[in-house]
């Protein structure tokens, strides 16, 4: 808080006034802006009043929903091209306007009357990025796509970069030849395609978004390196993917493609629950929920329909106590080149960004590790795929089934390329180029122990404690807000550098114990261990209840919201006499 003279705080008051009804008056110039244009048609539209929306910002998916008769975004885009309407490309300032700029940082914009890009379009190959950095989708993706950059530029290919974030190291002005600060849309990859006159663009290593752009961008004529942009509708297409697997004979969950919410609550019921509703084409598993009810089925329906749009939910049966593993790899015409199987410390259900990742896997079998590689086969042969791919299976007992199939880098591709001692995305992206990858030790499948000497562990970072009301139970929705990862002589060294390395801190003296009923038969016996090694613990009633019952002892410690009783676990938790 600060103290200003009245007539300072006069004056801020009209500064904020004014400030208030310059945003006033931008907001309403658009929104007249559509008024007008909802009055024209594309043939009756005139090139000014085209323009004039452009400046305002209107992208061509807005006009077409603006104009009479419902045109479609190629009809917008035809006509302003007719009327010689395209964007220009400038040059951002670096040097504040002391000297001529000279950078390669450029960005598209309709107020303008000439480009800062003199000559003819030198072509190349785009790469689109991630964006911007959120939960899903942060520098993991940025680390693929620098690794797409610099090994087109190895090759001697002009290497373009799209991406709209400036924290990234794909942004820096000498990754790439050409650098576009713009949105990653269908009408703004196209403007650039056109204006550099570019050989294919690169969709598979920016994550999510530029994945989504495939099937787009492809059916408007743009060419897509790598993986056929049908193929990758095919993977990502719930429905679609699903179908194929039963076709080809590689196992999966039950699963019902949804209908309406009657036919989804009647499988539910035939399969039993729990249940999983997957939506498509989504990032880090929006709307993806785990219902156990009929209620939370309904619930989970409506969201994921309002997320998945126009493309398929699925429903598949929730296999509860099943492990994790996934399969890493890169792809040439169908034939796997590159391979790396990764497994999960904590049990299906648990989204993968925020799951503890091993490689190499200690506790499969050889028969579930055979399993996956087969199935692996399958469906890089059937999605005819060329470039990197991420596939995640789960296991229980003799099943090993397949949950879904990625036709792009995953995040876990940076650790996967560090602990291998080869970098999966150069390959990849020597794949989709056509170039040779003899040169690169690529780990095989079939390939075993690899690396000998270490074993490497990923693990997640969470921002609960710096966000009130946040629940920090996992789900297959993504929470992790970053990772860290870790290298050891065994799994329990790798796993503990790794926890360390979060911030996480070994307790001295008292540990607190609160756990489920369907989880005493395996917990007692870490339980046990803490006794051994010399920990007081504390638990809450039920668990009070049961460490006792197996003679391990423990001093119960009332929830939060016993506030009269003690030992109270807030209280312990405010006083430090547990370590958190």
């Amino acid at each position: 808080m600060f103290a200003v003279p009245c007539h300072h705080a006069q004056s801020l008051n009209n500064f904020r006034r004014a400030l208030y009804c310059r945003f006033l008056a931008r907001l309403r110039k658009i929104a007249e802006g559509a008024k007008a244009i909802s009055d024209e048609s594309i043939d009756s539209i005139s090139a000014d009043h085209l323009r004039c929306a452009k400046q305002l910002g209107f992208s061509d998916i807005q006009l077409s929903k603006l104009l009479k008769g419902t045109p479609s975004e190629d009809d917008v885009r035809t006509k302003r091209k007719e009327l010689s309407i395209k964007p220009f490309v400038k040059q951002i300032d670096t040097l504040a306007a002391e000297y001529p700029a000279q950078t390669n940082y450029l960005y598209c914009t309709y107020h303008a009357m000439e480009s800062d890009i003199e000559g003819e379009a030198k072509g190349g190959f785009v790469v689109l990025g991630n964006g911007a950095y959120r939960i899903g989708s942060s520098v993991e993706f940025d680390w693929c796509a620098v690794s797409a950059i610099r090994t087109l530029r190895d090759l001697g290919k002009r290497a373009i970069m799209v991406n709209y974030n400036p924290e990234t190291v794909s942004t820096d002005y000498d990754e790439c030849d050409q650098l576009y600060f713009e949105e990653l849309s269908r009408e703004r990859v196209m403007d650039i395609y056109e204006q550099e006159n570019i050989e294919g663009v690169i969709v598979s290593v920016g994550g999510q978004i530029p994945q989504n752009l495939a099937v787009p961008l492809a059916d408007a004529g743009v060419k897509i390196m790598g993986t056929p942009a049908s193929m990758i509708d095919n993977a990502e297409d719930r429905w679609q993917f699903s179908a194929m697997c039963d076709r080809i004979g590689v196992q999966q969950p039950a699963w019902k493609e949804l209908a309406d919410t009657k036919s989804a609550l009647e499988f539910a019921v035939d399969v039993g629950y729990p249940v999983l509703v997957r939506p498509s084409y989504v990032l880090s598993g929006a709307a993806m929920n785990v219902a156990h009810t009929a209620e939370q089925l309904t619930a989970f329906l409506s969201l994921a329909e309002d997320v998945s749009a126009d493309k398929p939910v699925v429903i598949s049966k929730f296999i509860e106590g099943a492990r994790e593993i996934e399969m890493d790899a890169v792809a040439h015409n169908g034939k796997v080149v590159a391979a790396a199987i990764h497994e999960h410390i904590e049990n299906a259900g648990v989204h993968s960004g925020d799951a503890t990742l091993l490689l190499p896997p200690q506790d499969i079998t050889n028969y579930t590790r055979c399993r996956v590689e087969e199935m692996t086969r399958k469906i890089a042969k059937e999605l005819n795929i060329s470039g990197p791919f991420n596939a995640q299976f789960i296991c229980k007992g003799s099943d090993v089934l397949v949950i879904e199939c990625n036709l792009r880098a995953s995040r876990s591709f940076p650790f996967v390329s560090k602990t291998m001692g080869v970098d999966f995305i150069e390959a990849a992206t020597k794949v989709m180029m056509g170039e040779s990858y003899s040169d690169l030790n690529l780990p095989q499948l079939g390939e075993r122990n690899r690396p000998a000497e270490y074993v490497g562990c990923k693990a997640p970072m969470f921002s609960f404690t710096r966000l009130r009301g946040a629940d920090p139970v996992l789900g297959v929705e993504m929470a992790s807000t970053g990772e860290v990862a870790c290298f050891g002589a065994d799994k329990h060294e790798a796993f503990l550098k790794a926890l360390l390395s979060t911030g996480f801190k070994i307790p001295e003296k008292n540990v607190l114990m609160s756990f489920h009923e369907s989880l005493q038969d395996d917990m007692i016996h870490s339980a046990w261990s803490l006794h051994e090694m010399g920990y007081n613990i504390y638990a809450t009633a039920a668990t009070h209840e049961f460490l006792a019952s197996r003679q391990v002892p423990s001093t119960l410690a009332y929830f939060p919201d016993e506030r009269d009783r003690e030992p109270n676990v807030a209280t312990l938790l405010r006083k430090k006499e547990i370590e958190r």
